[in-house]
């Protein structure tokens, strides 16, 4: 039997949409003027960076990706660059998200436009990116990858997973537990 080689990132998946569905929550009442935890952007900001892209992205792209590219994936044009691409897209809303929350926190007015139109179209683009992993290329991985790639990419996954405090996915998992409990 094959060992199953995306199951850890589907799940891992799970947690990124929460925090996409609190986005999604927050930014039109940030637009409309009721809602200004700027906190709970930075603290978003922080999740998405350590959590969905230097934790989660980093095992797709350094480990998953590049077995379905020496398993013969053209590295351009081709589902892999698509989703590198929207993993660029991506960063770009965080860091207009990240810059914008800073601002309204230390007092700028005004901000609440650009946060709200980051955090939603962040929010757009990873929920159509984590379908089109989930239902095309994950299936597809499992399908061509081989049995003799797999062990190094569970090993891959441990290795990206080794650099991480032993509490971090506990951590953030208590962080959106935590947002999605405020009113």
């Amino acid at each position: 039997m094959k060992k199953d080689i995306t199951k850890a990132l589907v799940d891992e998946h799970r947690l990124i949409l929460r925090m996409i569905a609190l986005l999604e929550r927050n930014a039109p009442r940030t637009a409309g003027g009721s809602y200004g935890n700027w906190r709970f952007y930075l603290d978003g900001v922080d999740f998405i960076r350590n959590y969905a892209d230097r934790f989660h992205h980093a095992k797709e792209e350094a480990v998953l990706f590049e077995a379905m590219i020496v398993n013969g994936m053209p590295r351009e044009n081709s589902p892999v660059a698509a989703m590198l691409l929207e993993h660029e897209q991506g960063r770009g809303y965080v860091r207009a998200l990240e810059t914008a929350a800073a601002e309204a926190r230390d007092g700028q007015t005004g901000r609440e436009g650009i946060i709200a139109e980051n955090a939603l179209a962040y929010a757009m683009l990873l929920r159509e990116h984590i379908d089109k992993e989930d239902n095309i290329l994950y299936p597809l991985a499992e399908r061509v990858i081989p049995v003799t790639l797999r062990d190094g990419i569970l090993a891959g996954y441990t290795a990206a997973e080794a650099k991480t405090a032993a509490d971090f996915t506990v951590r953030y998992e208590a962080l959106v537990t935590h947002y999605e409990n405020e009113s």
